[in-house]
């Protein structure tokens, strides 16, 4: 635990790549496997179900700490941090426990959750009362499930693949799938993936990177394949051995989720992987991504919502063709082996291949982006016809070219304190649109202001602060913002009736004042446009 423990603290103490790099490095070449493999997971983004709640917590650290309720809840609300929270209240100990990491996880982590509340009190106050502050802030971070350094997972791969002199895509490949924390499995990142013995095992995914403003001029159409950018879950189809198995890119498991696929997928050739989007289908094009959300949820699907919602696979790559690793073919190679492999699908299949937009310049696909929510698509992919399929964010193959995001200019009605570096500033907003003299909650936003707006903001609140309820403030309805956001859904959860997809904060407009911001009438034609 110490080792591990040492590791986060240096990883959150530089904003340096290298010196993360070489952090990581060590500490991997230095671990024991069984402990470094519970650090992979982690720091992969991986986590234990949470243990304790934080209630729990803050009435324990206040009882271990000998301090009231109130005082340990205003502790938290300033500090914004509950684990750091927890950490600071209690005695440090001059003598840390020697724990390995794996030893805490299997004899504490895992069993916690299924303990009586009494004795995981016990259990978890002893802990604290071994560590010192810096091992009780991790700990903390462990069993609330909020463990997040500030270091990506590719920044993981890379470390391991240069201590196993390996390629980081090929490292990336061999952490895919149901990888499990155990020696056994740290040891083997050394070794050749051998991909027979785990046929269920996926590539990892090529992701595009947002088009630069400048692209349009410094490149010719002609060098490139545009199709929609769908949207729905990225997923990839596998078929080896006579299995077929559905992987998220989120490493989820989905073959039973999505039968239709899954049996569809059946009648493909052996040693084939497709990669694509599962898409809610709608006739001949995909329904509101809302309408997927049902099936995403469900481990068990019912005959019911295999009717009521059907879905599709819509193909856009592949990277395996009769067991062959193809991902080095150019894309123009890999689009015409997809298109003959998917050419004689049954007309009732849940097989499509994404279809291209074929235009002869910019201007002309421009066109056709206007068309994207007409299409139920979020605008266009634009790919380079000689890329390879790479592994992770690469920059300059393949580009995704949205669509503008809806808008809607909103009054700020509730603020409170945001966490980490944000804790003790207002950032996390609550918005409003007019119902006639009523405004009606629509979104809450935490991003998009600069590091400046948000202290004028956080004065703003503390001046005009109307009603306090715990950490949030509720204050004069006179700041509007312009919020943009993907789209908009149906909710009946909500007070406005509506539910707003990905909002964040596009400006200020600080030359608006609030009876002028937009009405929850004009919301629901948004909806409504939305939707058709």
């Amino acid at each position: 635990m110490q080792q591990f423990t040492r590791l986060y603290m240096d990883l959150d103490a530089t904003n340096r790549t290298n010196e993360k790099l070489e952090a990581l490095r060590k500490y991997f070449a230095d671990a024991p496997p069984e402990d470094a493999a519970w650090a992979v997971y982690f720091l992969m983004g991986a986590k234990v179900q949470r243990a304790v709640n934080s209630p729990l917590l803050r009435r324990w650290v206040g009882e271990a700490a000998g301090l009231p309720d109130w005082l340990v809840d205003e502790c938290y609300h300033n500090v914004g941090d509950l684990a750091e929270t927890i950490a600071l209240l209690l005695p440090d100990n001059p003598v840390p426990m020697e724990i390995p990491l794996h030893r805490l996880v299997h004899d504490y982590l895992l069993k916690l959750r299924a303990m009586p509340e009494e004795e995981r009190r016990k259990a978890v106050i002893e802990l604290w009362q071994r560590m010192d502050c810096n091992q009780r802030f991790v700990w903390n971070k462990l069993i609330t499930g909020a463990f997040r350094v500030g270091v990506s997972k590719t920044l993981v791969v890379k470390a391991l693949a240069q201590l196993h002199d390996a390629e980081p895509a090929v490292m990336a490949h061999r952490l895919m799938g149901n990888w499990e924390p155990t020696a056994t499995s740290m040891l083997g990142l050394a070794e050749p993936a051998i991909m027979e013995e785990n046929p269920a095992k996926p590539f990892p995914f090529f992701l595009a990177n947002p088009l630069p403003t400048e692209f349009l001029e410094q490149e010719s159409a002609a060098h490139y394949q545009a199709e929609w950018k769908w949207d729905g879950i990225r997923s990839q189809v596998i078929c080896r051995q006579g299995q077929v198995i559905i992987w998220s890119r989120g490493e989820d498991l989905l073959t039973d989720r999505f039968p239709e696929i899954r049996d569809a997928a059946a009648s493909l050739p052996d040693g084939t992987v497709l990669d694509g989007e599962i898409l809610a289908w709608d006739v001949d094009r995909p329904a509101p991504f809302q309408d997927l959300q049902s099936r995403i949820t469900r481990k068990a699907v019912t005959p019911k919502i295999l009717k009521d919602t059907p879905t599709a696979f819509m193909a856009y790559d592949i990277m395996e063709l009769e067991g062959e690793d193809i991902r080095e073919w150019p894309l123009a190679e890999r689009r015409r082996a997809l298109e003959s492999l998917l050419r004689d699908q049954e007309p009732d299949s849940s097989l499509y291949v994404s279809p291209l937009v074929n235009a002869e310049s910019w201007q002309e696909l421009a066109n056709h982006r206007q068309l994207s929510r007409e299409n139920r698509t979020e605008g266009l992919m634009l790919k380079k016809l000689d890329s390879p399929y790479r592994a992770g964010r690469v920059k300059g193959d393949w580009w995704k070219w949205k669509v503008d995001p809806y808008t809607m200019d909103a009054v700020l009605t509730y603020a409170q304190p945001g966490s980490g570096r944000r804790a003790g500033l207002f950032t996390d907003y609550t918005f409003g649109v007019w119902r006639g003299d009523e405004l009606i909650t629509v979104a809450k936003a935490y991003s998009g202001l600069t590091d400046s707006e948000i202290k004028e903001v956080d004065a703003w609140v503390r001046k005009n602060t109307l009603e306090k309820f715990g950490p949030v403030r509720m204050v004069k309805p006179e700041l509007v913002f312009e919020l943009a956001f993907e789209g908009l859904q149906p909710s009946t959860r909500n007070k406005s009736g509506i539910a707003v997809r990905f909002p964040r904060i596009q400006r200020w407009r600080k030359d608006k004042p609030a009876d002028q911001a937009d009405t929850l009438e004009l919301v629901y034609d948004l909806l409504e446009l939305h939707n058709k």
